[in-house]
Parts: C-alpha cells; structure tokens; sequence
C-alpha cells in the first residue's frame, strides 16, 4: 500500500509519502509544497492543489492520511487551516484515494509512543522510524508521521477484518 500523509498549510504543506509492505515501511518521498509569498488566498490553494495533485499522479498513492481539523488559538487561522485541508483532500479524490484522517494525539502516539510528544520528539522519532539520513523539515517530518500512522492502522484495521471474516458465529 502507498500512502500519502499530508500536513496541511496556507503557507507551508508538507506532504510525505511511503509505502507499506508487510510490517516493512519504506519511504518513498517527502518535501513542503509552499506557494510564492504574496500571493492572495485563492492563488496559494490553487498553487498548492496542482502540486498535491502532480504529486499524486507521480506516485500513484492509494490513499491520502491527514489529521483531523483541530482548533487553533484564532479563528481566521483555523478557517484558513480548513481551507488548504479541503484542498488536499479534494486533490485526493480527484485522484481517486482513499481518505482517512487522524487525531494530533493519535499520530504522536503512532510515532512517538505518547499523544503529547512535541514537534522535536516527533521529528526524531520518524527519523529513526523511517532510518532517514537527516531529520526532514518540520512540516514533512509532520506529514509523514500521519502516514506512519495510517500504515500502522490500515494494518490493524486489515487484521480486525480479516479475523472477523474468519469466526463462525454457531448457535
């Protein structure tokens, strides 16, 4: 399975992608997607769609991980926030992917072991998870710890399905 994670931003999206084998995870490509300062709002989501969108058609995901819309400090920046999520996730079905999305606390627990790790913490461990030469950026490393997340839960959920597919129910 390749999946795409995606770390949302008006300003600055990163985006990681991997892809799942077995229990193996390899990744693929990782990277920021940050339009031109001084453009309006429209032309940053529009920038930022076409790029999400030559990604995707490059790679060939399967499915698109993203975390769930939380609530910042402001409310403009939430709003804006809302905005460039929508973006990639309708470049995500554009591309025919799947969409799942992840709580902040659930991804940190994914890649850190605790739902209250910090940036940094976050940061080394998808390093050391994904044996990378460097820490990447902070907004690719936030992407592709929500992919490391989907790849850890598509594999459970798969597991669940296949076990429940397997009992026989007597009576």
């Amino acid at each position: 399975m390749r999946v795409i994670g995606i770390d949302p931003g008006s300003t600055v999206t990163g985006y990681g992608i991997l892809e799942r084998d077995g229990a193996s995870i390899r990744h693929i490509d990782s990277g920021i997607v940050a339009p031109k300062n001084g453009l309006s709002l429209p032309e940053r989501l529009s920038h930022i769609f076409e790029k999400l969108s030559s990604l995707m058609e490059q790679h060939k995901p399967e499915a698109l991980a993203i975390e769930n819309l939380f609530v910042a400090k402001n409310a403009r920046s939430s709003l804006i926030l809302g905005h460039a999520r929508g973006v990639a996730i309708l470049a995500a079905c554009r591309a025919g992917l799947t969409v799942s999305e992840y709580a902040p606390s659930e991804v940190k627990q994914a890649v850190a072991g605790t739902g209250r790790a910090d940036k940094n913490q976050v940061q080394i461990m998808v390093k050391a998870i994904l044996r990378l030469a460097e820490v990447a950026c902070e907004d690719a490393s936030d992407a592709l710890a929500v992919a490391i997340c989907h790849c850890n839960s598509a594999g459970l959920k798969e597991a669940l399905a296949r076990s429940k597919s397997s009992l026989v129910v007597s009576r």
